[in-house]
């Protein structure tokens, strides 16, 4: 028991980062607390937008980062060596490579591509499936996204033939004719 808290009262930040003091007028955020499973990058992301007026101050970005970690990484954290951290760029690097394996792999293209409307499926909920996928995907595949949500919708489906017989430039544009479909649809229900 000793042995961990003596652990835990080690600073792994060096000297040039632990003797900084905090701004007398900061006010201590709340952040999303990360739990070990999800995506290192997207919570340091999250961290950096909420520490955004802040950015430019290294050594609060370290001290503050700490704040938003749940139990399995403080623990991570507790135990890295003492003076080894110097920047919030080799806090945040070393946090991403620990938990790297909870990394989130954009879905790839031919995901999208085999998508289609099930028999009996509504609009809505073949929309909701489809763009849920895009969602996923971290490339913008605009012509693709309308000719494979296109083709994946029965040839007999008005909304299909309005599609062809009078084509979308844009994805925006591919929404609205969805969200007037759907809306017939929701009518007929």
């Amino acid at each position: 028991m000793n042995k961990a808290l003596d652990q835990i009262s080690r600073s792994p930040f060096t000297h040039r980062i632990e003797g900084v003091k905090l701004p007398r007028r900061f006010h201590q955020l709340t952040f999303t607390i990360y739990n070990g499973r999800t995506d290192p990058v997207e919570h340091v992301s999250q961290f950096n937008q909420r520490m955004a007026i802040h950015s430019r101050n290294e050594a609060l970005m370290c001290k503050v980062f700490p704040s938003s970690l749940g139990p399995v990484a403080m623990r991570w954290f507790n135990s890295l060596k003492t003076n080894s951290i110097d920047s919030n760029k080799q806090l945040t690097q070393v946090f991403c490579s620990r938990f790297v394996t909870n990394s989130r792999v954009p879905q790839p293209l031919s995901l999208l591509l085999s998508l289609s409307m099930h028999e009996g499926e509504t609009l809505k909920a073949y929309s909701d499936r489809y763009w849920e996928m895009y969602n996923e995907m971290d490339e913008n595949h605009n012509d693709v996204t309308i000719s494979t949500f296109k083709s994946g919708l029965p040839t007999e489906h008005g909304l299909r033939k309005s599609l062809t017989s009078k084509p979308v430039t844009s994805v925006c544009q591919l929404m609205d004719r969805i969200d007037k479909y759907k809306r017939v649809e929701e009518d007929q229900l």
